[in-house]
C-alpha cells in the first residue's frame, strides 16, 4: 500500500500545472496588458489586476477560470464602473452578468471573469461588497508561502468530494475558505486531522481578533452555519456564511475516511453515469436549466430536485439515493432511488379520537367509510400515486417545475 505522502505526490502531479500549461499565463497577461491599454486609451484612471487562484498560483491544471478585478481609481467613485469597464472590452465578445455591481464574463479555452472594483485602502471605503476581494488575494499571498500546493491539495480534496464552491446551488467551501483553512491548519493532512474533530458552530478566528468570544460578539446572522471562519481581512464577516450542515458534515467524513484509508481516488473527480444509474434501477430526470446567470439557474436547478425528493416523501416513499448533475451548457440531470418500487392501491388515515365529536363529525363527512380503531377514527383511502415516476412526473408538469427549467422530462 503506497504511503499518505506518496499519495499526496501522486494527487499533486496530477493538479498542479506544469511546462504544458505555461501558454495560459502567458495569453492572462497578454489580457491584462490589452485591456489596461483600452482603459488607459479612454482617458480611465484603473488598474488591472491578477485575481483569484492564478495571482495565489493555486490554480489547477486544465482549469482555466481567470478572475481579474479592475481597480477604478477614487475620482470615478460617482461613475457607473460596470459602464466603463463595458467600453474598454468591446473587441471582446463579453457576456454582461447583472449583479449588485454588474460584472462580465468570457468564455473560451480560458474563462475570464472581469469584475470592475473600487481602488480603496480601508474596508470602510467600500462601495459594494467586491471592492475590498484585492486585498483577499493580497493576504493569500503573504501568509500561504511554502503552502500554495496544500491549497491545491485541499482544492482537489474539495472538488471531488462535490463540497467546493459557495454559489447558492452548492453552498459549499469556497476557494477563499480553502485558502484560510489551509493557512490557520498549516498544511492539507494538518487540516484533516484538525477536521475529525469538528462540532457544529466551529469557530476559526486565525488573528485572535475576537479572543474566543466571536458567537457573542458577530451578527447573529453571520454564526447561522456550522463554521465560522473569520475573515483575516475583514474580521466582521464569516467567510464561510454560505456552508450549509450538509457539505460541513461531507467534509468531515471525506476527511476521516481519507485518513482511515488513504487513497488517490479521494482526488478523483468522478461525474455521474446517468445511464449506469438508470441501470441500476434509479429514475433518471432529463434537465435544461434557463438561460440566466449561472448561481440564479444553477439555483432554481437544485429547488426543483429538492421539491421532487420532498414530493417523494410526502407520498410515502424511501429515498434511499438521490443526487445531481449539472455542466456549463445548462444540461444536467437528477437520479432518484427509493426503497419501495410500488405501494399499496391505499393509504391509511388517522383521524380524531372518536369522542371529540365535532373534529370526528367533519372527519366523518371527509371519508364516508372511516371506522373506528382503538378509539380513534381510521380511513382507508386511494393512494394518488402508487409508484416514484407517478410522483415525479406530476411535479415535472407543474407549474412549479417550468419556472425553474426550461425542460425537465423522465428518461424513458
Amino acid at each position: 500500500m503506497p504511503s499518505v505522502r506518496a499519495i499526496l505526490d501522486e494527487a499533486l502531479a496530477v493538479c498542479k500545472p506544469g511546462p504544458d500549461d505555461l501558454h495560459v499565463m502567458e495569453d492572462v497577461r497578454r489580457f491584462l496588458d490589452i485591456l489596461a491599454y483600452r482603459l488607459k486609451k479612454q482617458g480611465v484612471k484603473a488598474r488591472v489586476i491578477l485575481g483569484g487562484s492564478f495571482a495565489k498560483d493555486t490554480w489547477l491544471k486544465g482549469d482555466y477560470d481567470v478572475d481579474i478585478f479592475v481597480a477604478f481609481d477614487e475620482k470615478h467613485a460617482q461613475d457607473n464602473l460596470s459602464d466603463l469597464l463595458e467600453k474598454a472590452m468591446k473587441q471582446w465578445k463579453a457576456e454582461r452578468v447583472h449583479g449588485s455591481r454588474d460584472y462580465f464574463q468570457i468564455h473560451g479555452d480560458i474563462n475570464y471573469e472581469i469584475i470592475p472594483v473600487l481602488d480603496i485602502e480601508k474596508a470602510s471605503d467600500a462601495q459594494n461588497v467586491t471592492d475590498f476581494s484585492p486585498k483577499h488575494v493580497a493576504w493569500v499571498n503573504r501568509n500561504a508561502k511554502g503552502l500554495t500546493d496544500d491549497i491545491r491539495l485541499l482544492k482537489k480534496f474539495c472538488k471531488a468530494q462535490k463540497v467546493y464552491g459557495a454559489e447558492s446551488y452548492i453552498r459549499g467551501f469556497s476557494g477563499h475558505v480553502v485558502d484560510i483553512l489551509i493557512i490557520h491548519y498549516g498544511g492539507f493532512l494538518k487540516l484533516l486531522r484538525a477536521a475529525r474533530g469538528w462540532k457544529p458552530k466551529t469557530v476559526l478566528d486565525i488573528n485572535k481578533v475576537y479572543k474566543g468570544k466571536a458567537l457573542l460578539v458577530l451578527n447573529a446572522s453571520k454564526t447561522q452555519g456550522p463554521l465560522i471562519v473569520i475573515d483575516p481581512v475583514q474580521p466582521e464577516r464569516n467567510a464561510a456564511a454560505a456552508l450549509t450542515q450538509d457539505m460541513f458534515d461531507r467534509f468531515i467524513d471525506a476527511a476521516r475516511k481519507f485518513l482511515a484509508r488513504p487513497s488517490i481516488q479521494s482526488f478523483h473527480e468522478h461525474e455521474p453515469d446517468l445511464w449506469a444509474l438508470k441501470q441500476q434501477g434509479a429514475l433518471i430526470v432529463e434537465v435544461a436549466t434557463l438561460s440566466e446567470k449561472e448561481d440564479i439557474a444553477g439555483t432554481k436547478m437544485v429547488k426543483l430536485f429538492a421539491k421532487i425528493k420532498d414530493e417523494l416523501a410526502r407520498h410515502d416513499f424511501t429515498v434511499a439515493d438521490a443526487g445531481w448533475t449539472w455542466d456549463r451548457e445548462k444540461k444536467g440531470g437528477f437520479w432518484f432511488r427509493t426503497k419501495e418500487k410500488k405501494l399499496s392501491p391505499k393509504v391509511k388515515r388517522v383521524g380524531p379520537p372518536k369522542k371529540i365529536a365535532e373534529n370526528a363529525k367533519a372527519f366523518k363527512k371527509k371519508y364516508p367509510n372511516a371506522r373506528t380503531l382503538r378509539g380513534r377514527l381510521v380511513a382507508l383511502i386511494p393512494r394518488e400515486f402508487r409508484t416514484p415516476a407517478e410522483v415525479i412526473a406530476s411535479v415535472l408538469r407543474s407549474d412549479y417545475a417550468k419556472d425553474k427549467v426550461v425542460s425537465a422530462r423522465l428518461r424513458a
